[in-house]
């Protein structure tokens, strides 16, 4: 029996030394310069994969709250969607702002950089589907003109970097597509419309990334009878922004940014990819004192640079309610629901 009883203390007791034996050589072989490398290699290589297949792929709804209305109006729900980058084959893409109408937003917003490819326009259509058949505003973005190119990521920290564009879009045949389904666009004009009895004042300016911007346009107060005046641009530069805040209007809406798209946890975004400061990267703020801002993380990424590393894709339902309600400044506001799918 004792002998029957010592044998598998000495396995198991074998086993133990060894494993500690591995180890030790493990941590010995990590502790070299080529063992510190191999394990960096291995966890960017880890962390590429992931941002790649993964969190470029992982749609997710932002809902916020902006107190921008006039007293006494009914609120407001406004999907805000951008920078969709569409390419022909993107499925799940598709199929996700597809859904997005389960929302039955009363207004859809869209700042542009909708396409990837000559040949994504009918994607791009039938994945927003029925969100055409409802009331919507746009504005175009680069990717809306010129295909995508590749580029050097070092240029994003450059600022006044060359700008290179790639073959010519088919935009005459997007904006027919959105237009021909009752959405205006509102670039280089100014806009009245009533949307669930809200009186809308709105106006846009063309991408001011690619110096298209003529706000003198559009210059001047909105209709003061309005509830609530909005104005777009693709890429929030601040001298487009400090001019609609000047005029007066409650609230921008703008994408571009990815939010900067590749973001250190802790810290946030690298680059915002225009003047804009890194704090207003994604999200709602003020810029002065009457004027909000919306800034859209956006659904897609370029071809050539398919990654998202701490800032999901996404569209943004913003409720607007009037600007006397108490939570007009509550610390709630612009608090993200990336969790709240849609399904």
């Amino acid at each position: 029996m004792s002998g029957t009883s010592a044998s598998p203390r000495i396995t198991v007791n074998s086993r133990s030394l060894t494993s500690r034996s591995a180890l030790g050589s493990t941590a010995r072989a990590l502790a070299t310069p080529g063992g510190v490398a191999a394990l960096a290699a291995g966890s960017a290589a880890l962390g590429l994969t992931y941002a790649t297949t993964i969190e470029r792929n992982a749609f997710a709804l932002r809902e916020t709250t902006l107190p921008v209305l006039a007293p006494g109006t009914s609120s407001l729900r406004v999907l805000h969607i951008s920078d969709l980058h569409m390419m022909p084959n993107q499925k799940l893409k598709q199929n996700w702002i597809r859904e997005l109408d389960r929302l039955e937003p009363d207004l859809v917003v869209n700042t542009g950089d909708n396409l990837s490819h000559q040949k994504s326009v009918p994607a791009v259509v039938q994945s927003l589907g029925a969100l055409l058949g409802r009331p919507g505003l746009f504005v175009f973005g680069s990717n809306d003109y010129f295909a995508p190119v590749p580029k050097n990521p070092l240029k994003y920290f450059r600022k006044n970097h060359k700008k290179v564009f790639g073959d010519p879009l088919p935009w005459q045949d997007l904006r027919a597509a959105f237009t021909e389904r009752g959405w205006l666009d509102v670039t280089h004009v100014r806009r009245e419309l009533e949307v669930s009895g809200v009186r809308i004042a709105t106006a846009g300016v063309d991408d001011p990334h690619l110096k298209r911007d003529r706000y003198d346009t559009v210059a001047g107060a909105p209709n003061p009878v309005a509830d609530v005046s909005i104005g777009l641009t693709h890429s929030p530069e601040p001298r487009v922004l400090d001019k609609f805040a000047a005029d007066g209007y409650d609230l921008v809406l703008a994408g571009h940014t990815h939010g900067g798209q590749l973001c250190v946890p802790f810290y946030g975004a690298l680059v915002t990819n225009c003047e804009l400061d890194r704090s207003r990267v994604k999200g709602p703020s003020r810029w002065g004192e009457h004027t909000r801002l919306h800034v859209s993380a956006g659904l897609g990424t370029s071809p050539y640079a398919p990654y998202r590393f701490c800032c999901r894709p996404e569209a943004t339902l913003i409720t607007l309610i009037p600007a006397d309600r108490p939570d007009r400044t509550a610390p709630e506001l612009g608090v993200s629901r990336s969790e709240a799918v849609v399904r």
